[in-house]
């Protein structure tokens, strides 16, 4: 039998400490450089806004730049991809959305990415109701005259969105499939460029996430009839649902951070416990709610089952209304 001296035993446990400790002290004071937040959607979309939100309130807690980093392209899953193949530190994070991790892996053949696999959840930020907008000079002022004009002027109208497979895009899709109107869908690459283009006319409407049209519908230049949620969103009280004219519709937003699967523990209870924080104040929910859209929360635990069900949802939705990547 192999026997240490008490001085080998010594020795032995101070090399172990002092190859621990660095690991240990790295939990404890992350983070301890920039991190950098992937928005896979261009600046101005509601993901950006929402991000960039999370993304100061993070800083001004840890003393460390949270760098908002946009990475647009394929409805999120060029920025998405880059999260899963970067290193588990929790230096590379993820806003994803209801497209990048419950949408595209229905919608696309073939996936750069696996949305359950390759990500560890942190937290579910906020749920965002879609609005129906039109452009002003549109004679159309409620849901079912949309639905008439389009009836009576089948293949007339462009809807526009953020992208294919995004919420945008399968809010139009769902309509066109429960009503048995003909419209032409027209993805761009973010809200932003979207609403440019539904602004100045090149496009008719668009279900675009509440946050980044509100602006535009209080300033008259959008006109909102309907918004997607299952009750009235509290930014746009006297709008009606989509549902009071088409029973059953229901389409709504998400956003969430998450991290590259691997990412230790510690770093997600970090990352989870700040937002949580900062969601439970009052300034987060005046803010988000003055952005439409409303306060979540939770568990990592709860964010993964979320993602779960809503993937199952949306694959339904997919199936239903033959969607697919244009």
């Amino acid at each position: 039998m192999l026997r240490l001296n008490s001085h080998w035993v010594g020795a032995l446990g101070a090399v172990l400490f002092l190859i621990a400790a660095p690991f240990a002290m790295g939990q404890s004071t992350y983070p301890t450089r920039p991190v950098r937040l992937v928005v896979p959607f261009p600046a101005g979309g509601t993901t950006d806004i929402i991000a960039r939100a999370t993304a100061q309130k993070l800083s001004e807690a840890w003393g460390q730049q949270v760098i908002v980093d946009n990475r647009p392209g394929a409805a999120g899953n060029i920025g998405s991809e880059l999260v899963a193949k970067a290193a588990p530190d929790g230096y590379t994070l993820l806003m994803g959305t209801v497209g990048t991790h419950a949408i595209n892996p229905s919608l696309y053949a073939k996936m750069p990415y696996d949305h359950v696999k390759e990500f560890a959840p942190v937290i579910l930020v906020a749920g965002v109701p879609n609005v129906l907008v039109v452009n002003p000079d549109l004679p159309i002022k409620s849901v079912p005259e949309l639905i008439a004009y389009a009836k009576a002027n089948p293949g007339k109208l462009n809807f526009a969105s953020s992208g294919s497979g995004t919420s945008i895009h399968l809010s139009g899709e769902l309509f066109k499939a429960m009503t048995g109107v003909q419209m032409t869908h027209v993805p761009y690459k973010g809200s932003a460029p979207a609403l440019t283009d539904l602004i100045g006319g090149q496009v008719q409407l668009m279900f675009d996430n509440l946050p980044s049209s509100l602006a535009f519908i209080k300033a008259g230049k959008l006109r909102a009839l309907a918004v997607t949620s299952a009750s009235r969103a509290p930014a746009l009280p006297d709008v009606p649902t989509v549902a009071d004219t088409v029973p059953g519709f229901e389409a709504s937003s998400w956003f969430g951070v998450l991290a590259p699967a691997g990412t230790p523990p510690e770093i997600i209870a970090r990352i989870n416990g700040e937002v949580t924080k900062w969601l439970a104040t009052p300034e987060a929910k005046e803010k988000l709610t003055a952005q439409g859209a409303n306060v979540a929360g939770g568990t990592p635990q709860d964010f993964a089952k979320h993602i779960q069900a809503e993937t199952a949802k949306w694959a339904k939705v997919v199936k239903e209304s033959g969607a697919k990547v244009d």
